[in-house]
């Protein structure tokens, strides 16, 4: 299969130009201006920007177990829509996928539902720690261990526990970092005054800057003094940024960071209209925090854009606070959302590509992903940067049927995707074909 993509602006390794790309089977064959070559489809992108696909490293399928909220069909269905062409999903699913096991299950699924690439983190326990160790890193992108807890029991705070897995493993480490001990204190503090009704707009003093700080710093020196390699999902302060470095390259950085859709966008300020749909963990905080955020992705202290995509039902959110869980889907909108940015100036194409394209391809060691390069895999996606639309009911794909961006207008929108050289999305239209492959990672000694 031959589809050729002309006279497109290409986006990819800080620059911008114009070419035509061909595509062979599920490789990218040739990127020059004026191919001749024949070919079985031919798109003519004339004014249509193309991207490399978004490998979002951080999502929440719900499957197995929580299939009522998301599924990897539906969710990987709403991730090539919003041009993300492979997806890194999290552990904590019921059960928790923290056997050898219990994560091969998770893979079967996936090989036969998923419409991305996929890749499946190990998780982490107080006590599994030779089931751990057994992780092929080849095959898997790393170890995820929850220093806070969040949907799922998979805390993980015994010390010599941590201290074992930091020293123990070669493969990343992804950390999700909230101080329990803080987190409770301050919920006991607003339960004594409100009981289980708390206002939605004290989450974000409940699970704090000081629970997020607190929690990154421990995990930071921990992986100093043990030399593993460190990756802290979704920072939601200003203070913690200025835990990580932007003086040498990602690649020879060994503590990285990443930092959502969500805490680029929303404030607690939002709390007010927007409620318990942006109730997330750990919480969207303040403008100086949204602010904080912004500058050190821009000077590349954080690393990545990802998403925590994390559907849970219309009516699970709209429960008192105590009740109400926290996270919210995000893999359609995210693509957009920052093309938002762009157009409002916040940002350059060249560095949303570097965010959410290359880097986690670099981060995690991705085999031939995350670049338009050729001999690379055609995981590619196509946008129109003129081309307004607002987010409804009728267009979300995600199974629980809503969005926090709901009544958002976005002036960008994705067109076309491609994973593995097939055309899966097209103008709205999803292929009916799954062309999802299990992600390779490059093992070095």
């Amino acid at each position: 299969m031959r589809t050729l993509i002309k006279n497109v602006t290409i986006v990819n390794e800080g620059k911008t130009f114009e070419s035509d790309i061909l595509i062979e089977n599920d490789i990218i064959s040739k990127i020059q201006s004026g191919i001749s070559e024949d070919a079985d489809q031919i798109i003519d992108a004339a004014g249509k920007f193309l991207l490399p696909g978004v490998i979002d490293d951080q999502v929440h399928f719900r499957e197995p177990g929580l299939t009522h909220k998301g599924d990897i069909e539906t969710e990987s269905k709403s991730a090539i829509a919003g041009g993300i062409t492979s997806f890194i999903d999290q552990p904590n699913t019921v059960p928790n996928a923290v056997t050898q096991e219990l994560l091969a299950d998770k893979y079967q699924i996936a090989s036969q539902k998923a419409y991305a690439n996929y890749g499946f983190m190990m998780g982490g326990t107080n006590d599994n720690l030779e089931e751990v160790l057994k992780t092929n890193p080849r095959n898997v992108p790393g170890i995820k261990l929850f220093l806070g807890s969040s949907t799922g029991n998979m805390l993980v705070d015994n010390p010599e526990t941590l201290e074992n897995i930091f020293s123990n493993t070669k493969m990343l480490i992804a950390v999700h970092c909230e101080d329990e001990a803080t987190i409770r204190a301050n919920t006991q503090k607003y339960l004594d005054e409100y009981g289980e009704d708390i206002p939605m707009k004290f989450h974000h003093l409940i699970r704090s800057e000081e629970a997020c700080y607190k929690s990154s710093s421990k995990a930071i020196e921990l992986a100093e003094k043990t030399g593993a390699r460190l990756h802290v999902f979704h920072l939601s302060t200003a203070k913690e940024t200025a835990l990580f470095r932007n003086d040498i390259p990602l690649k020879d950085k060994k503590i990285t960071a990443e930092v959502c859709v969500h805490h680029l966008t929303f404030t607690n300020e939002d709390y007010e209209t927007k409620g318990g749909l942006i109730k997330w963990n750990p919480a969207v905080k303040t403008q100086k925090d949204k602010d904080g955020l912004w500058e050190a992705l821009l000077d590349d202290r954080i690393d990545v854009i990802a998403t925590d995509h994390a559907p849970h039902t219309w009516e699970e959110k709209q429960n008192v606070y105590t009740k109400c869980p926290s996270g919210a889907p995000l893999a359609q909108h995210s693509l957009t959302v920052m093309l938002e940015n762009y157009k409002n100036g916040k940002i350059s194409l060249e560095k949303i590509v570097e965010k959410m394209c290359h880097n986690p391809a670099i981060l995690f060691r991705v085999e031939k992903r995350g670049f338009v390069r050729e001999g690379y895999k055609a995981d590619l996606v196509l946008v129109d940067l003129n081309d307004s639309w607002t987010v409804d009911k009728e267009n979300i794909l995600y199974k629980c049927g809503w969005s926090p961006l709901e009544g958002t207008n976005f002036q960008s929108k994705v067109t076309h995707t491609f994973v593995n050289g097939n055309l899966v999305y097209d103008n709205g239209k999803i292929t009916e074909q799954k062309f999802g492959e299990r992600l390779l990672f490059e093992v070095q000694e």
